[in-house]
C-alpha cells in the first residue's frame, strides 16, 4: 500500500457486547484504523446489535460498560455505522433503542455495502 492510499475498512460486529472480548477488541481496532486516516465503517449484525442498545447495565457480569465509547466515534471521523434491519427485528429492537445514530439497512443492502469495501473484518 503506497503512502497516502486510503482503503475502505468495514468492521462487522456479530457478537453480544459482553461475555467475550470480540466487541471491545473490535472497537480498539476501529480506533487504531481511523488513526491511520482510513475510511472506516462499522456494521452490526446478529447479536452485535446489542452493542448499541441504550442503558446497558454491566454490574452483574463484572465488566466495564464500554458502550458510551460508540458516542465518541464521531470525534474520530467514524460516522458510518450500519445496522442490519433483520437483526434488529429478530431481537425485538428498534432504532430508537440505540444510543447512536445509525443507518438501518436490509440484509441485501448490507451485503452490497460489504462488497464495496477493500477490507472486511468480522468480530
Amino acid at each position: 500500500m503506497s503512502e497516502g492510499t486510503v482503503k475502505k475498512f468495514m468492521f462487522v460486529n456479530r457478537k453480544a457486547p459482553y461475555g467475550s472480548v470480540y466487541a471491545l477488541e473490535s472497537l480498539e481496532v476501529v480506533l487504531i484504523t481511523a488513526a491511520f486516516d482510513q475510511d472506516v465503517s462499522l456494521a452490526f449484525l446478529d447479536d452485535g446489535v446489542y452493542q448499541l442498545v441504550k442503558g446497558q447495565d454491566t454490574k452483574a457480569v463484572g465488566m466495564k460498560n464500554f458502550s458510551p465509547t460508540y458516542r465518541a466515534l464521531e470525534g474520530y471521523d467514524i460516522e458510518k455505522l450500519y445496522v442490519e434491519r433483520e437483526s434488529l427485528e429478530a431481537r425485538g429492537l428498534t432504532e430508537e433503542q440505540l444510543l447512536v445514530d445509525v443507518q438501518v439497512l436490509s440484509q441485501a443492502d448490507m451485503a452490497s455495502l460489504m462488497a464495496e469495501q477493500d477490507v472486511v473484518l468480522s468480530f
